[in-house]
This record gives C-alpha cells, sequence and structure tokens, in this order.
C-alpha cells in the first residue's frame, strides 16, 4: 500500500498551526492496527484535532481522541484549506457520515471487501479512519 510521510504531516500541521494561530499539541504517528495519525492544535477556538490517513493523503477533523470513529467527524475549520497546500484533501463531515452504501467501494480489493463485511462500517468516514486488524 501507498504512504502517506508522517514528515510531511507534520509539516502541514505546523503550517496550519499558523494559519489559525494557535500552536501544534502533539503529532502521534499511527500504530498498529491504526490506519491514521492524529494531531492536535490549541488555538483561540480551543482543541482541533485531525486524523492524517496513514496510506492515503487525507483529513479527517474529529471531536476528540478515539482509538477508532464511527460518527465523531467535524466540519473542519475555515484554517484547514492549508493543508491542501501539501497535497492533503481535507473531507467534510456531510461526506465523512454520509452511508456507506452510497459510496462507490468497487475499486477496493478482495481484502478491503471482506474487511468491510466483517466490520460492518455504516459510514464512509468510519471505512477510512479505521482501527480493524
Amino acid at each position: 500500500m501507498p504512504s502517506t510521510d508522517p514528515g510531511v504531516c507534520r509539516a502541514a500541521w505546523h503550517a496550519a498551526a499558523r494559519a489559525a494561530g494557535g500552536q501544534v499539541e502533539d503529532f502521534t504517528e499511527q500504530e498498529y492496527p491504526q490506519n491514521f495519525h492524529s494531531a492536535t492544535i490549541s488555538d483561540r477556538d480551543g482543541t482541533q484535532i485531525a486524523l492524517f490517513h496513514a496510506h492515503y493523503p487525507l483529513v479527517a477533523f474529529v471531536e476528540g481522541r478515539r482509538y477508532w470513529y464511527t460518527e465523531e467527524f467535524q466540519e473542519p475549520p475555515a484554517w484547514a484549506t492549508v493543508l491542501s497546500d501539501f497535497g492533503f484533501i481535507v473531507l467534510c463531515a456531510a461526506r465523512l457520515l454520509s452511508p456507506l452504501e452510497e459510496s462507490d467501494t468497487s475499486a477496493l480489493s478482495a481484502a478491503e471487501q471482506r474487511q468491510i463485511k466483517h466490520w460492518r462500517p455504516e459510514t464512509l468516514g468510519a471505512t477510512l479512519f479505521n482501527s480493524w486488524d
């Protein structure tokens, strides 16, 4: 599988903190079985937590730190657009919370299809950002 360079994720997150007028609290690299890195910024609006997919340049914002995610996705803050300058696609909550059956999964491998059948995620976000083994 492809890999998202954690160094690029960190650099993008520091740029986002500058755009937010905040500071990076942490950046935690993906640990098995999670398929995402997580990062926190504190700014004037509070704490912002993002998930960086470990294999694809996808970013989601969530309401809190968890081992896995189902429906905790949030709209990205306005300053998150700076992440696209680093090649990331920032996903909106509506897309992440959309039912998986509304997504085209035909390009997924047989192994990925088996994982979906086993874990039964209900949303696209739960499928993309998971802790399946």
